[in-house]
């Protein structure tokens, strides 16, 4: 295929705030990447060069009084398969490791960093939001960074209504602008997370629910001979995941006790057979917490959020050869897997993807997600 004719070429991006290509001596000097990115946490990436000193380099290593590797320097990683690029990551760089080395050559500067958002998480406010929805303040606060996305969001209207009424309570932010949004999110069981588009230094932030409804990408495929793309594959199932609420609220304007119960997960199903139903009545059950101060609506939502979050049951893992496989296995979407037998076979979703990239090798490491066993489909897509 193209992509393998062509090779695989990377493509590393650097500046303060504007990232431009880096130049060459810093190129030259890169010996690993490894990019991993998250449904669940900050994307984060680690690039690793060799340190070197010519004969007029007698303070320090050139690469170390280089600006553009400081804390806090724009980095965008950009991989080229065949003649399309993908940027993997675009953040900054917020930890530097040394290690001199005993051997010529063996000195080594590794420098680490997160995603965009790690601009979101650096000052803690406190801010009220008086007769705001949950939607209405993340894009408020989402204005700030317009200048680090480079894109309008997506910001997906919560699908339990809250507008606070100024009388009775006044929403309030404590702590950083990343966490609230974060917080935001969960309580309606939203995600949160900015990813770049193919053009680099523009970002999309999304805040919605899960896409487990996406196209699903190139199957992995298992011993199946030369479409075999998986170098490695295991599962697990985790009986002690599911979990369901079960409790009591007590409506803050009549006193009445209101039932606060969830029975199952609310995502687009990807098995047939889901962990809450195949193992009852054996289902771990907690009680409803935190809910004195909240509507009924919103008790409900968080404790069905809650439920939601818990119900993937399954877990696979399992490295592949991005030159194999044809292309980049993308976090936050869905993808199939084929060739492990009728109960594991089927469509999951991407959960984390690590890329390791180093001269002649690309490797990637998942980590895939869903509520139960089975296939849901007859076929997935090759």
């Amino acid at each position: 295929m193209l992509a393998s004719l062509l090779g695989t070429r990377l493509t590393l991006w650097l500046g303060p705030t504007i990232a431009v290509p880096a130049p060459a001596p810093i190129v030259e000097a890169l010996s690993a990447v490894e990019v991993t990115l998250n449904s669940e946490g900050p994307d984060g990436f680690q690039l690793t060069f060799t340190l070197g000193r010519g004969a007029m380099d007698i303070v320090d290593y050139p690469l170390l009084a280089n600006p553009l590797l400081r804390p806090f320097s724009r980095v965008i990683i950009q991989v080229w398969m065949g003649v399309t690029p993908d940027v993997l990551i675009d953040g900054f760089i917020t930890n530097h490791q040394v290690s001199p080395g005993n051997e010529p050559g063996a000195a080594t500067l590794t420098v680490t960093g997160e995603d965009v958002r790690v601009m979101m998480d650096l000052r803690e406010l406190s801010i009220p939001y008086p007769q705001m929805t949950p939607e209405a303040r993340v894009a408020l606060i989402l204005l700030k960074y317009a200048f680090f996305l480079g894109a309008p969001p997506i910001i997906i209207p919560a699908l339990t209504p809250d507008l606070p009424v100024i009388l009775e309570r006044i929403p309030a932010q404590s702590g950083t602008d990343l966490a609230y949004i974060q917080q935001l999110a969960e309580d309606v069981g939203y995600v949160f997370y900015v990813e770049p588009t193919p053009v680099p230094m523009v970002n999309l932030a999304y805040w919605g629910t899960e896409n487990r409804l996406s196209i699903p990408q190139s199957a992995l495929s298992v011993n199946m001979g030369p479409d075999t793309n998986v170098t490695s594959f295991s599962s697990t199932y985790d009986a002690l995941r599911p979990t369901t609420v079960l409790g009591l609220m007590q409506e803050k304007r009549t006193g009445v006790f209101l039932p606060v119960a969830t029975f199952t997960s609310l995502r687009p199903p990807l098995a047939p057979l889901p962990a809450m139903l195949v193992q009852q009545p054996n289902v771990r059950s907690v009680l409803a917490r935190n809910s004195g101060n909240l509507d009924p609506i919103q008790a409900y939502a968080r404790a069905q959020a809650l439920t939601d979050r818990s119900s993937d049951a399954v877990t696979a893992e399992g490295e592949l050869d991005a030159l194999q496989y044809g292309g980049l296995l993308r976090a936050r979407r869905l993808v199939g897997v084929r060739g492990v037998g009728f109960l594991l076979d089927g469509f999951y979703y991407v959960q984390r993807v690590t890329h390791r990239i180093k001269k002649g090798e690309y490797k990637q490491s998942f980590s895939l997600v869903r509520e139960g066993l089975g296939a849901i489909a007859p076929v997935v897509v090759p």
